[in-house]
């Protein structure tokens, strides 16, 4: 079942982790020094927020996976409507181990599809998406 993954940039996260606690009336499943995570059911989706020095506010949503073939149909419906993909395998990011398709839509949104097959010890790297070639104007 897919999951809806939405991720926060926040300058003070001990400020938001209160906030967003009280909001979903329920503590974060994951908490590390510049990261937090709540993987809810009501409603079904992952909230990651993190203070990694990045511009405050949604830093990319996203949809969560359960399996490898899921992120393969995903990958190939993004590729079907014409984006181009910035695949990633076997990746550390947000203190999990995961598969990755990146796009950014129409409106400059980054938008993460991914399965996590494991969790890491340390937040690992900040995806590194190519951004799209600039079009020509006449």
């Amino acid at each position: 079942m897919k999951r809806l993954h939405m991720h926060i940039s926040v300058p003070d996260l001990d400020q938001a982790i209160g906030f967003y606690s009280t909001l979903f009336d329920a503590p974060p499943s994951v908490t590390k020094p510049d990261y937090a995570k709540w993987m809810l059911d009501d409603p079904r989706v992952n909230l990651a927020i993190s203070a990694r020095a990045r511009a405050p506010g949604i830093d990319h949503v996203g949809v969560q996976v359960d399996s490898t073939e899921e992120l393969a149909e995903l990958a190939t419906r993004l590729k079907a409507a014409g984006s181009e993909t910035f695949d990633q395998q076997a990746t550390t990011c947000c203190y999990a181990k995961s598969d990755k398709s990146w796009v950014t839509d129409t409106a400059g949104v980054r938008w993460e599809t991914f399965f996590t097959h494991g969790e890491a010890t340390s937040y690992g790297e900040d995806e590194a998406i190519p951004q799209p070639a600039a079009k020509a104007c006449c």
